[in-house]
């Protein structure tokens, strides 16, 4: 009688516990994922608003060069604009890809050695930043040097710096978070201080020096180095969950880019025509990656070159939130997208 009691006893326990599990379940994530894969972009794209979107760019070049165009929701949901595929965009971290290429090139042409320390060239920061006199400047690119991300600061978005030397001040006389290439942990603090060298060593903004030796030799017309140098009629808003205000103003201090031109840089990238030489290939490959994603209030952008079909895919999205599920959303929906590609392929 106790034995049956106890097996009834766990059978109660198991299942209470089964019901708890499947109420943490993101059912959101869940739907989002098992649901029948459209025939086609244009199909999954409209179902932005249903992974919680307000609107959406998905560009698509294939192999000889074939751009395709993908949009759905609003470029600004107030006044119930269309999403614009050629509406500027703030890509957030994917501005990260630039500023490595812009490295590799510093340092083929013998203006700058990976292997310097961070206090070699700037010695003011040698008691300012621990271990700056370990840090070397290809730590700093691979986020390898344990010196603490400024956006990680107590309410940092809530109340977001307006210029480098105020994001930079968050994190001075802190303690590093390991000892230099000891382990990973993305800084965004390494790629202000990257900012820092590349103007230091070029004589020029770094914005100036991606423009002479990047975006003019490929043509690309509708990349900007921040908000104030753009017709704001031209920019897709963002917004935050919760928030009601439209985030484009916000001065951010990132870059802007239309998909087709992100699209351009990312093939020039992975197919080597960014570089002047196979040298400067060799020296960007072994510091960095060749693809990226960006995440600030408003604004997500996932970059990726596609290997195996030939094909580069950005995808935009202007709805953000920190909690929950929204990121995952937005991977959801892009895998989702890569998938019908290369079905069509």
């Amino acid at each position: 009688m106790k034995k049956n009691k106890s097996k009834q006893i766990v059978r109660i326990a198991l299942f209470i516990g089964t019901l708890i599990s499947l109420y943490f379940v993101p059912w959101p994530i869940v739907k989002a994922w098992i649901l029948p894969l459209p025939n086609t972009v244009q199909e999954q794209v409209d179902k932005a608003a249903d992974y919680g979107f307000d609107g959406i760019i998905v560009y698509v070049n294939k192999k000889e060069n074939q751009s395709e165009y993908y949009t759905s929701g609003y470029k600004n949901r107030e006044d119930k604009i269309p999403t614009d595929p050629n509406s500027l965009f703030k890509i957030a971290s994917v501005s990260k890809l630039y500023t490595a290429v812009a490295i590799a090139k510093l340092v083929n042409n013998g203006q700058l050695s990976l292997d310097h320390t961070l206090s070699d060239y700037f010695p003011e920061l040698e008691k300012r930043i621990e271990n700056a006199h370990k840090i070397t400047v290809r730590m700093m690119v691979q986020h390898r040097s344990g010196i603490p991300n400024y956006t990680d600061t107590k309410n940092y978005w809530v109340h977001p710096k307006q210029n480098d030397e105020e994001r930079l001040d968050l994190i001075l006389d802190l303690p590093a978070n390991f000892k230099p290439d000891t382990d990973y942990e993305y800084s965004n603090t390494n790629y202000l201080l990257l900012t820092n060298l590349i103007e230091k060593i070029s004589g020029k903004t770094k914005f100036q020096y991606i423009k002479e030796h990047i975006l003019e030799p490929l043509n690309l017309q509708n990349t900007y180095g921040s908000i104030k140098d753009v017709d704001l009629n031209d920019v897709m808003s963002g917004y935050y969950v919760g928030y009601p205000n439209d985030l484009k103003t916000v001065d951010n201090g990132v870059m802007l880019a239309t998909a087709e031109d992100l699209g351009k840089f990312l093939r020039a990238l992975n197919d080597g025509a960014v570089f002047s030489d196979k040298k400067e290939q060799e020296i960007y490959s072994s510091i960095y990656t060749y693809e990226h994603t960006g995440l600030i209030p408003g604004y997500q952008t996932i970059a990726k070159y596609h290997k195996d079909i030939d094909a580069v895919v950005i995808q935009f999205t202007n709805t953000v939130n920190f909690d929950g599920y929204n990121w995952n959303m937005s991977e959801i929906m892009y895998n989702r997208i890569v998938k019908i590609v290369k079905k069509q392929n």
